[in-house]
């Protein structure tokens, strides 16, 4: 099951967060980064499927404050 990004985004870690927001489109996420999405409730690094879409970037750019 696919969860939202709106709905992990507010329990990732403030630097994970700045990490995406600085390397927007990112096609390599490292291990850190994954991880830290993965235990705020976002993609599994496990998954082959754990790659952020397109929808979830442009969340990021768009969407994102920086006052987390």
């Amino acid at each position: 099951m696919l969860v939202e990004i709106f709905m992990w985004w507010l329990d990732l870690d403030l630097a994970t967060k700045e990490w995406l927001r600085e390397n927007l489109y990112a096609e390599e996420l490292p291990l850190v980064v994954l991880q830290g999405i993965a235990e705020a409730g976002g993609p599994h690094p496990d998954n082959p499927a754990a790659a952020l879409t397109v929808a979830d970037w442009d969340f990021i750019q768009t969407q994102s404050e920086f006052v987390d």
